[in-house]
């Protein structure tokens, strides 16, 4: 199939970015710090549209509260229309206070329960002002040693508690649960994945749905086929897409394996979960510890664009046929061919076609803005994990 036959699907393609990926992050034994790291949501909101001005791909920005709150949620947004971008999901955070420290919406304690529901009421809020469709909750909750908690009960509190939160979303709002393997709980974990995920949105209703964050899984899992399934059971509401060697390390999509991005993706078009009929919502989740934030974001989407291009390349028809007749090699072959495609060189036209660069991060390089923004943010407090 050549690259002109699918070049009219690309326009379909949007990728949210996370505020908290332009913040200072690192590891578990060091922050590290940057020139030119936004001290506000103003500032994040800013760097991030840098971003979709170079590549086009990234029209929405994810907010995380209480690290991205700000005074009037309503300025902020026309703040990010005024730089070609639109604020979008945004992310509620209970892992971060005291109070949690066994537990948010699974604790055994009622007010705890009762104190974490609040905090996503007031997410909902946030969303209205800013005209939000997804709340996402990722939790820490779960436990370190056996017996030290009532595993049933707690999934019980956390079907009420996610009952009470999803009562109070509009008729066009979705909750979005993302599950995870481990961290930071090192015995159980409330919501460990996908299938405890289902389960907990299933029982809630249309407008509740799963996020798959590709780095949130074990060792030899299949994400693709998480993702066939969730799309057959119509519950795959969004990606936080990240890549990792050994855990969960938020690195560019794509660094450790492209070839599984390649597959994720082809099961996505090959299963509806992509185009303007989808409600598929496609977000980086990253943070990046060592390499400059806005080049690691464009770099990330530029990967997810290359990887969509591939698995749109994917001669389906011939594939239907070889599986119908059990041909394994050719099957494969199909697939391969398709990804061992170089389509650098047709996306870097197809970008110019559109008054895009050719080559978003040499023109981002050459603009100047990093060495703009180091000059200007002197002072204050840099955003970072909790700030």
């Amino acid at each position: 199939m050549a690259f002109q036959q699918i070049a009219d699907q690309l326009v379909h393609q949007a990728i949210e970015l996370p505020s908290w990926a332009f913040g200072n992050s690192g590891t578990r034994f060091r922050v590290f710090s940057t020139p030119g790291t936004p001290r506000t949501p103003y500032e994040k909101v800013a760097d991030a549209a840098q971003v979709h001005t170079y590549t086009g791909l990234a029209p929405t920005v994810a907010l995380h509260i209480p690290w991205d709150t700000v005074d009037s949620y309503a300025d902020l947004a026309r703040f990010a229309g005024d730089h070609g971008v639109r604020l979008g999901t945004i992310n509620s955070n209970t892992f971060q206070d005291e109070t949690y420290k066994f537990g948010s919406l699974t604790s055994h304690d009622k007010q705890v329960r009762q104190k974490a529901i609040e905090h996503h009421l007031a997410c909902i809020e946030v969303m209205n002002a800013t005209g939000s469709r997804d709340l996402k909750i990722w939790l820490a909750d779960g436990s370190n040693y056996p017996g030290q908690a009532n595993i049933g009960a707690r999934q019980e509190w956390l079907a009420e508690s996610l009952a009470t939160i999803y009562a109070q979303l509009s008729a066009d709002q979705r909750l979005v649960l993302e599950y995870k393997f481990f961290e930071p709980a090192f015995y159980h974990t409330d919501v460990p994945d996908w299938g405890t995920a289902y389960v907990q949105v299933a029982a809630l209703g249309e407008r509740a749905v799963v996020c798959l964050d590709t780095g949130h899984h074990a060792p030899g899992t299949n994400i693709e086929f998480i993702v066939a399934q969730l799309l057959r059971l119509g519950k795959l509401g969004s990606f936080d897409f990240n890549s990792r060697f050994y855990a969960d390390d938020d690195l560019i999509v794509g660094a450790a394996d492209p070839f599984q991005l390649f597959r994720i993706m082809h099961e996505v078009i090959s299963n509806g979960g992509y185009g303007p009929q989808s409600e598929v919502a496609f977000m980086l989740d990253q943070c990046h510890n060592i390499e400059d934030k806005i080049p690691g974001q464009i770099r990330s989407v530029l990967n997810v664009q290359e990887a969509t291009a591939k698995a749109l390349l994917v001669d389906r028809d011939a594939l239907a046929r070889a599986q119908q007749a059990n041909d394994v090699l050719a099957a494969n072959s199909v697939l391969m061919d398709a990804y061992n495609t170089d389509v650098r060189a047709d996306l870097a036209a197809w970008r110019e076609s559109r008054g895009l660069p050719a080559d978003p991060m040499k023109a981002f390089a050459d603009s100047g803005y990093l060495t703009q923004i180091s000059a200007d943010r002197v002072g204050g407090q840099q955003a970072g994990w909790g700030a």
